[in-house]
């Protein structure tokens, strides 16, 4: 599916730092950008691993929405609004500590909704860890 960007990844990284801050929590940094296409990587600290050592769920759960929000983002414009209506995430390997690496594809884009693909990989060794899907509700527009 092509579509378009109409924002680049400097000007998505600073309008996500303005809309949603805890972001910066989280160490997303945006590594790549093409039409319905995203990578995002994430830097995981400490606080991001459960006991016995590996990444935790909700880690990679936020990775996977917040890639999703980029992409969609992207492609739509500085849209705060747009929103999360479902995203379903299988778990498929334990991850070694070390950061994540998300990659987003746009799947389907409408005027009211966007559906995306999100494949996430360990650092460490390459290995797909989650894979996810992810629907965004896109307000209408005045």
């Amino acid at each position: 599916m092509t579509q378009n960007l109409v924002m680049q990844a400097d000007e998505l990284s600073q309008y996500l730092r303005e809309v949603f801050p805890e972001s910066n929590d989280y160490g997303f940094n945006i590594k790549a950008m093409s039409d319905g296409h995203i990578t995002v990587g994430m830097e995981v600290q400490d606080h991001h691993l459960r006991p016995g050592g590996s990444v935790s769920g909700p880690t990679m759960f936020a990775l996977a929405d917040i890639a999703a929000y980029l992409i969609v983002l992207a492609h739509i414009g500085k849209v705060a609004l747009a929103v999360t209506t479902n995203l379903n995430i299988n778990f498929l390997t334990k991850p070694q500590p070390g950061n994540l690496v998300a990659e987003a594809s746009l799947m389907k884009l409408g005027k009211r909704l966007a559906v995306c693909a999100i494949e996430i990989r360990s650092s460490v060794d390459n290995a797909l860890v989650a894979h996810a899907t992810a629907t965004y509700s896109i307000p209408p527009r005045p």
